[in-house]
């Protein structure tokens, strides 16, 4: 097979000279591709790199999202588990017994306990632990545990103000029992 270049010879269009001279144009381009060409960043290798890069960073966050979903969990789970091994026994409606009134969030919720428990409540020997719609008493060493883990699930006993120097009413004491 005859090249155009041949061709274009015969046919008397170019001269061996002009010939010559394409070809040394195209070695000398060549050289020059290759060599500008290494120092030259490839567009697509970059937009591929640059690709990569988002998936990676993709990939790092959904695996951020995902272990602090189950460290969530597992805190939650060792929560569970402390206030089951460590509950106290609070008494039952309609035996006599005190219900017991305190905020949980911004709602004043209320459960019946015995006098004892009232005491240790009051004392801070007791502290309440909420479990989603439940509640259940547990040793305030516990209840620190707790603490640490999730603040929010803890329900102190609210320590009694000190009087003022001024107070009018310093000489009058509220009753820890006073219901409203």
């Amino acid at each position: 097979m005859v090249s155009l270049q041949e061709q274009l010879m015969k046919a008397g269009l170019v001269d061996k000279k002009k010939v010559q001279k394409v070809n040394q144009d195209k070695t000398k381009q060549k050289k020059e591709e290759r060599r500008t060409g290494q120092q030259s960043v490839d567009e697509a290798k970059l937009a591929a790199a640059e690709l990569q890069r988002k998936n990676a960073e993709r990939a790092r966050e959904f695996n951020a999202q995902r272990d602090a979903a189950a460290n969530e969990k597992a805190v939650q789970a060792q929560i569970a588990q402390l206030v089951q091994k460590n509950r106290q026994p609070k008494a039952a409606k309609g035996a006599g017994e005190i219900a017991y009134n305190f905020t949980y969030g911004a709602k004043i919720e209320r459960i019946y306990v015995s006098a004892a428990v009232q005491e240790h409540l009051v004392a801070g020997r007791l502290a309440i632990v909420g479990m989603g719609d439940q509640f259940e008493l547990v040793p305030r060493v516990i209840a620190d545990k707790i603490a640490e883990r999730d603040e929010a699930r803890v329900v102190r006993a609210k320590a009694a103000a000190t009087p003022m120097e001024d107070d009018p009413y310093a000489d009058f004491k509220i009753p820890d029992d006073f219901t409203w």
